[in-house]
């Protein structure tokens, strides 16, 4: 199950749609806080704060419009400069490197920012009524839509100098080989099974019965593919809890044939 979890958040964290997802779903929620809170306070108490926006209805459409218009527009800049840098690690690195560049949180964060940016100041500006009766200016979540405008261009100026330096060389170079250490621990861990703590490269002739490639039950490939990972603490359990050894015939990246052995049983069926 633990196996399972990582491989999902990993093909979440390989995702373009999962963190911005999140921060949109954010934005939709703080928009909720804050209009409510403006619905609360009086005008005049809103009045006296200086740091607060206060001007009327239409100044305050003109301000939410014209963030929403910006956002979308620096979110398609940076959609279409995200996908310029994948393009060129294709051709110079190899298409097996674009699941790097995927994985670029900074990349999903940059992208989140503008599309919450955009549906916050939609959330607002919908509330904004200039009807002389019941007038309503939320002059709050205004001045926080302002907040996260500030903050988009901060966000957008990091994304320049993030895109420029993602794609050299040596920021690659470093990238993988830090990812390959990582696949490395978490693939091939060290510590499996009895006297895993003397760290031996081989098992010992006297783990293994004599009989065992007679008495040992295969276990095949229910469909052909590659082998993504192993889940040694479930297998370890399962061996420990009816008393069987299990001797595993492929690795994480082997690809299977259907059919095909995967780990042997022993003893087997029969025993």
């Amino acid at each position: 199950m633990e196996t399972k979890f990582s491989k999902l958040l990993d093909s979440l964290h390989s995702s373009f749609w999962f963190i911005p997802t999140l921060m949109v779903v954010l934005a939709i929620g703080l928009s909720l806080v804050t209009i409510g809170i403006d619905q609360k306070l009086e005008g005049d108490i809103i009045g006296n704060l200086g740091w607060a926006y206060s001007l009327g209805p239409n100044g305050s459409r003109a301000i939410l419009s014209a963030i929403a218009g910006s956002m979308v527009t620096v979110a398609t800049t940076a959609f279409s400069i995200t996908i310029v840098a994948l393009q060129l690690a294709s051709s110079q690195f190899g298409p097996r490197l674009l699941r790097n560049f995927m994985q670029d949180t900074g990349n999903q964060i940059v992208l989140g920012t503008f599309i919450s940016t955009f549906v916050y100041s939609l959330m607002v500006l919908r509330t904004i009524n200039g009807v002389a009766e019941n007038e309503f200016v939320p002059h709050i979540s205004v001045t926080c839509g302002l907040g996260l405008a500030i903050a988009s261009i901060g966000v957008l100026i990091y994304f320049i100098h993030h895109s420029a330096t993602s794609i050299q060389v040596d920021h690659v170079i470093s990238k993988v080989g830090s990812e390959l250490d990582e696949a490395i621990d978490r693939l091939f861990p060290k510590q499996v099974g009895r006297g895993a703590a003397k760290h031996r490269a081989e098992p010992l002739t006297s783990d293994i019965p004599a009989n065992f490639d007679r008495e040992a039950t295969a276990i095949q490939a229910a469909s052909s593919n590659y082998v993504q990972a192993i889940d040694t603490d479930q297998l370890m359990q399962i061996a420990t809890e009816y008393n069987i050894l299990l001797q595993l015939q492929r690795r994480p990246g082997d690809f299977v044939i259907k059919g095909t052995p995967l780990v042997f049983v022993y003893p087997g069926a029969s025993q």
